[in-house]
C-alpha cells in the first residue's frame, strides 16, 4: 500500500488483467487509460511474467545507483539489492538470453547485460553435432555391452558404470527392459544373446 492506504499493487493487477481482454470486449481496458499507463511506464503490462519485470526494475535501479558501471559477467551470484537476488537473476538472464523475448533482450542490453558467450558457444557446438538416431544409440549401447560382457563375463554392469567412451552403460542396460516394446525383434534378440533379461 502507498500513502493513504491505497492498494496500488491490486489496482495494477486488475488493470493488467483488463489489458489482456481484447479491445471492445466487456472488461477490456479503456484505450485512454492504457495510453496514460504506457506514458508512465511502457512495460507496465509486459507479455512476460511480471516477476521478471520486477527483477528487471530492481536490476535497473542498482545499475542507475552504480552510474551504469556494472560488470554483469563478473557480478558475484550472491549479490543482493533491495531484497532481490540480483546476482543470481543476472546470471540466469545471461545464461538464458537466447530464450528471452526480443524486447526483454533489448531491455537487458540497455543495462549492459548480455548473453554468456561461453555458454552460447558451447550450445552452438552441441547444436552443430549431427544427431544420433535411436538405432545409432542402441548400436552404441550394444557394442559397449558386448565389450563389458567379454571383459566381465556377465551383462550386469553397476547402474553407475560408464564405458570407456563415456556411455552410461549401467543406466542403459537397466533401462532396456522398460523399452523392450520400442525395440525391434532383432534388437531384443541381440540383448538376450548377451545375457540381458527382458
Amino acid at each position: 500500500m502507498i500513502g493513504g492506504g491505497y492498494a496500488i499493487g491490486g489496482w495494477l493487477a486488475a488493470l493488467r488483467a483488463a489489458a489482456e481482454v481484447p479491445e471492445g470486449d466487456a472488461g477490456a481496458l479503456d484505450p485512454e487509460q492504457r495510453a496514460q499507463l504506457e506514458a508512465i511506464d511502457p512495460w507496465w503490462a509486459p507479455r512476460w511474467p511480471i516477476t521478471w519485470q520486477r527483477s528487471y526494475a530492481t536490476s535497473r535501479s542498482w545499475w542507475l545507483e552504480s552510474d551504469g558501471r556494472v560488470d554483469w559477467a563478473a557480478l558475484d551470484v550472491e549479490t543482493e539489492f533491495e531484497g532481490e537476488s540480483l546476482g543470481r537473476w543476472a546470471a540466469a538472464q545471461r545464461a538464458g538470453f537466447a530464450e528471452l523475448d526480443q524486447e526483454q533482450r533489448d531491455l537487458l542490453a540497455a543495462l549492459g547485460i548480455e548473453e554468456d558467450q561461453e555458454l552460447a558457444a558451447a550450445r552452438a557446438k552441441v547444436a552443430a553435432r549431427p544427431g544420433k538416431s535411436r538405432g545409432d544409440r542402441f548400436a552404441a549401447g550394444l557394442a559397449a555391452l558386448a565389450s563389458f560382457v567379454a571383459e566381465h563375463g556377465h551383462a550386469r554392469p553397476a547402474r553407475t558404470h560408464k564405458s570407456a567412451d563415456g556411455l552410461a552403460l549401467g543406466a542403459w542396460v537397466n533401462n532396456q527392459p522398460a523399452r523392450k516394446d520400442k525395440l525391434s525383434e532383432e534388437q531384443r534378440g541381440q540383448l538376450v544373446a548377451l545375457g540381458v533379461a527382458l
